[in-house]
């Protein structure tokens, strides 16, 4: 029996132009183990690349989407 629980991870996303790369909230609804680094729909309707080890909302240094910390109460 394999159970999963909901997890919010960040996942970065390109850059767009002058826009730069944003950190996107992505949920998992796997095991984090299980993501292989493919783009993902972030919590905004973005897609984002993720990795798995950093979770949401990100300590790194960087732009984090404004769409994903509203929806997200951050």
């Amino acid at each position: 029996m394999t159970v999963t629980t909901d997890t919010l991870v960040a996942a970065r996303s390109r850059a767009h132009g002058t826009t730069p790369p944003l950190w996107h909230a992505v949920e998992v609804h796997r095991a984090v183990t299980d993501l292989d680094g493919a783009c993902e729909l972030t919590v905004c309707g973005a897609l984002a690349r993720v990795t798995g080890d950093l979770p949401w909302p990100p300590a790194a240094a960087g732009e984090v989407c404004p769409a994903c910390s509203a929806q997200l109460g951050c």
